[in-house]
């Protein structure tokens, strides 16, 4: 597999214990990634995502990224592909945050074009999902905006850090449908 995908506007390279750490004063933002079971506020538990992250790396489950702003000259976040069945041609995108000042800039637009791309044209995957709280519009709005078709909902099938059961919203998007969605929805990116 690749280990960076690029456009004028966002790189997106291995995220590992080389680089994660310039994503170190993001990670302390406030409610960064509050609709997720992980937590990343320290730099120890920043560390411990990222090395679970290279876990599923070495295991060929995942693919996580830094997301570095071309545009700002920083990096910006992360992102991966993952639960990859390369038996089925299945594979989520998400663990995704960014720090604020880059939310609503395009950025991640970007970042998930480069992804779907790539899952859809390159490793000629049959699907693409994304698994969002059902709390989280912002999220949610977001993969809606992108071609995303909501699937169902997953009734209270994850523990956050707090003990709330939460409901998981899953979205897809499938090879077919790509080809119209990158000629429409993401025409300003060509």
């Amino acid at each position: 597999m690749i280990q960076t995908l690029e456009n004028d506007r966002v790189k997106l390279s291995l995220l590992g214990l080389d680089n994660y750490a310039h994503l170190t004063a993001i990670a302390k933002e406030k409610d960064l990634i509050y609709y997720s079971p992980s937590v990343i506020s320290t730099p120890e538990q920043l560390k411990s995502y990222v090395e679970t992250a290279i876990a599923g790396f070495n295991n060929n489950t995942t693919l996580p990224f830094i997301i570095y702003d071309k545009e700002q000259q920083v990096y910006a976040g992360s992102t991966r592909f993952g639960l990859i069945d390369h038996n089925n041609k299945v594979l989520h995108i998400g663990w995704t945050w960014l720090g604020k000042a880059f939310q609503g800039t395009g950025l991640n637009k970007n970042a998930k074009f480069l992804m779907l791309q790539y899952a859809f044209e390159t490793l000629q995957f049959e699907k693409v999902e994304f698994r969002i709280d059902e709390r989280n519009t912002k999220s949610r709005k977001a993969v809606e905006k992108i071609g995303g078709t909501l699937e169902g909902i997953l009734r209270k099938n994850t523990i956050m850090q707090d003990g709330f059961r939460r409901s998981t919203c899953c979205y897809g998007i499938l090879k077919e449908e790509w080809s119209t969605i990158k000629s429409t929805l993401f025409k300003d990116l060509m």
